[in-house]
């Protein structure tokens, strides 16, 4: 007998990583759900994920809402009745946004903190019992900013060094109901990225220039299958670890 495609829901998809992963997981044939706040992109990256081979849907969700994170797992089940993958990639839309630590405001703090960590915690909150049911995988993208610290980033490093901590400890929670829960920190070639080069110059010769392979990362081609291994079967003895796909800019593990 066959088995049913692979479920995955990938926060934060209507672009950048999240588009990659999604259309990762649709070369492998999987149902992949787009949860995104923007419906018109989200919705075209559904339907990529069709032309990939997968099954696109799209679900509007605001991570940072308990009751929208609810009604997007609800309706994940209400259709495919499991789910076997959840990968968090939603990040706030000021995290390109170089500024020093005396700059940032309450608001922008609470921002970050909301999608990175707030989303991270309502996520798992109404997506264990499915996954405990389909042994599946948890992933939260993170950043190699978490590891060293950015100058001009202090709170998306901050976030993103908070999110590893939450991986590992939910890895151990979790590995007795056989669920696995791992980070990924990619660099890619996003519009994300274009904007912070954009907004600080002189960061794209920092970036490109400590890079042992020379250039970012393709969100599809070289992001997205990392994260669709981390979710998938292939990875099931590998839990609370953190692989970097960066191109080697940040050697720490």
């Amino acid at each position: 007998m066959t088995a049913a495609p692979r479920v995955a829901l990938v926060t934060g998809a209507s672009g950048g990583v999240g588009r990659g992963i999604a259309l990762a997981c649709a070369a492998a044939g999987w149902r992949v759900w787009i949860a995104a706040r923007r419906a018109q992109e989200g919705e075209g990256v559904a339907r990529e994920v069709d032309a990939a081979g997968g099954a696109g849907r799209f679900v509007a969700c605001d991570v940072a809402d308990a009751d929208s994170v609810a009604a997007a797992i609800a309706a994940v089940l209400a259709r495919d009745r499991r789910l076997d993958a959840l990968a968090h990639n939603a990040t706030s839309g000021l995290s390109p946004k170089p500024t020093s630590l005396r700059e940032v405001s309450l608001g922008e703090l609470q921002d970050h903190i909301a999608v990175s960590l707030r989303g991270a915690y309502l996520l798992a909150r109404a997506a264990h019992s499915p996954l405990r049911s389909a042994r599946g995988a948890y992933l939260l993208l993170t950043s190699e900013a978490g590891f060293e610290g950015k100058a001009r980033l202090p709170i998306y490093a901050a976030v993103k060094a908070a999110q590893r901590g939450f991986a590992r400890a939910l890895a151990r929670e979790w590995g007795a109901d056989g669920i696995r829960v791992n980070c990924l920190a990619p660099l890619a070639s996003t519009p994300a990225m274009e904007r912070a080069f954009a907004l600080d110059p002189a960061m794209q010769a920092r970036v490109l220039g400590r890079l042992p392979l020379g250039a970012l990362g393709d969100p599809i081609a070289e992001v997205g299958p990392a994260a669709r291994f981390l979710l998938s079967d292939d990875a099931r003895f590998v839990t609370g670890h953190t692989l970097m796909a960066d191109g080697g800019s940040c050697p720490v593990t």
